[in-house]
């Protein structure tokens, strides 16, 4: 009976992650048929004539280095700012004892109740007021706050002995050193974790680029593939290979920081 049981999650695992996963190669296989095939009835899976010509369209007709490079900055300086301030702010809830740090921590945590949606507008007035908008850093600045990381960090955080800081102190160590001598190497994995949704957020981002940029030479990637998407035409052959291009940059970071995780030692720095 347990044979079977597990035979059975096994088969539903499989099977929900082939279901998961179709669309994804549906989109690279089809990146690689011609544009006359796309649209073939009765479908096929595998191209007819392989081709690499829509790649070669792609990097010829979409500014693909620039709108990429606005992209890795814009993630790249938002993820760093977000993992920083995470560990910070999730540090200083953990363990820091003020009456007023547990009302500030619940009213943090309410904040994620609220819609994206409601605070979009004040959001933009916010960046307007401070000369932000159509700029690189007007994408970054309302982004970095995450109470999703706040969280995630101080949870973590809880777990670590009081103990190891009062140590720390007695050796003469002071706040800062603790914090990045002691805390941060021991939460590797959470930062990791953090880093990689934080990336993929960013990334893929395209609700708040769209109201904070106007210049088509800041665009990021989400916005500049929307561009190949007309009233009239919609250009399928590089649109699809695009796609798969803007895809490679997460699929690396995932790998990396993946990497980091599975390796790390959770109880570095707190043995008994």
């Amino acid at each position: 009976m347990k044979t079977t049981n597990k035979v059975l999650k096994y088969v539903f695992a499989f099977g929900f992650a082939i279901l998961w996963i179709f669309p994804v190669i549906w989109l690279i296989i089809s990146s690689f048929k011609d544009g006359s095939e796309l649209f073939n009835y009765p479908l096929t899976i595998l191209p007819e004539h392989f081709t690499l010509e829509n790649y070669t369209t792609a990097l010829q007709q979409f500014d693909l280095i620039r709108y990429t490079s606005n992209t890795a900055f814009i993630t790249v300086v938002a993820t760093v700012i977000t993992v920083l301030m995470s560990c910070m702010c999730g540090y200083a809830l953990a363990k820091y004892k003020y009456k007023w740090l547990n009302v500030l921590f619940m009213c943090l945590l309410a904040t994620t109740m609220l819609p994206t949606e409601v605070i979009m507008s004040p959001s933009f007035t916010v960046l307007n007021t401070l000369g932000l908008y159509n700029s690189l850093w007007g994408c970054i600045i309302p982004t970095v706050g995450t109470m999703t990381g706040v969280f995630l960090m101080r949870q973590f955080f809880i777990t670590v002995p009081t103990e190891l800081m009062e140590s720390a102190r007695i050796d003469g160590a002071n706040e800062g050193s603790i914090f990045v001598r002691i805390m941060l190497p021991i939460c590797k994995p959470q930062i990791a974790i953090l880093a990689i949704f934080s990336f993929q957020w960013r990334w893929n981002d395209y609700i708040w680029p769209l109201l904070a940029l106007s210049d088509p030479k800041k665009y990021t990637l989400q916005l500049a593939l929307r561009t190949l998407s007309g009233a009239e035409a919609v250009n399928w052959t590089v649109l699809l290979s695009t796609a798969v291009l803007s895809m490679i940059p997460i699929l690396i970071v995932f790998i990396v920081f993946n990497k980091q995780i599975m390796n790390a030692n959770m109880s570095s720095g707190v043995k008994g």
